[in-house]
């Protein structure tokens, strides 16, 4: 989705580019009191384009806008039930400690250790 982003300069310049000379084009007809029907015809087809581009632009930022939404409402609730998770472990291990007696708990503490030692020296 990040792949189809846009330059929102270059929208924009292409949407208003020759807006100017059309208004100069315009006030010259205007004085001139001849309006060529022809150049409001381009006129009106080109306004008609860039309506278009921006309502493919804005549709396409509504899009993105929705799965972004989406994917940070899913990431919510995968934070909430780790969240949970965390919290069931940690009143285990205070069961667990609450529990035990000293000398279990020392073998306990030295079996996490070994245990972790080992896995430190296998991966490296």
């Amino acid at each position: 989705m990040m792949n189809g982003r846009r330059d929102p300069r270059g929208a924009r310049a292409s949407l208003f580019d020759g807006l100017e000379e059309g208004i100069t084009r315009a006030s010259a007809s205007y004085s001139s009191l001849e309006i060529s029907e022809l150049d409001n015809e381009n006129s009106i087809d080109g306004l008609q384009d860039r309506v278009g581009i921006l309502k493919k632009l804005t549709t396409d930022i509504h899009g993105e806008v929705e799965a972004q939404n989406r994917m940070l409402d899913r990431m919510g609730v995968d934070m909430d039930s780790s969240r949970g998770m965390l919290l069931r472990t940690v009143d285990r291990f205070k069961n667990v400690f609450e529990s035990k007696s000293g000398r279990s708990m020392l073998t306990l503490v030295g079996s996490f250790v070994a245990l972790f030692l080992l896995v430190y020296f296998l991966t490296r």
